[in-house]
């Protein structure tokens, strides 16, 4: 018997999820699959500037796991530019950071800071400033 899949957790879904050359359809070039999970580990390790450990602590996945989640996103992305195909993020082992994780913070993410810069903007309108 196998032994069950561990979930990765994750912050949140991306905005768009396929990426590729302008002007070409999909069907005319191949699309290169990107799971969930491997979108969170370039977004947490490259755009966050975590260090391994801190992304495996943030998904709850041994450090091993997220090096292998890791370069394996790197040789997608590196396939999609420069062969030029098209990415798309779709799939995976993974599960949404509980409401109550993502209100506290679940590692400051983009989105967090979005809503909390609308929740400024909000009072300030509503106090008159």
């Amino acid at each position: 018997m196998p032994r069950p899949r561990k979930w990765r957790k994750v912050c949140c879904l991306p905005d768009s999820n396929l990426y590729g050359p302008l002007g070409r359809t999909e069907m005319e070039k191949e699309t290169i699959t990107m799971t969930v999970e491997e979108y969170e580990t370039i977004r947490l390790i490259d755009l966050e500037g975590l260090m391994q450990e801190e992304c495996a602590q943030r998904m709850d996945v041994a450090r091993t796991t997220v090096q292998r989640i890791y370069n394996d996103a790197r040789k997608k992305l590196a396939d999609s530019l420069v062969n030029g195909h098209i990415l798309k993020i779709e799939g995976g082992d993974y599960k949404l950071y509980e409401e109550q994780e993502r209100e506290a913070g679940c590692g400051g993410c983009h989105r967090r800071r979005c809503r909390e810069m609308r929740r400024f903007a909000d009072e300030d309108s509503s106090t008159g400033e």
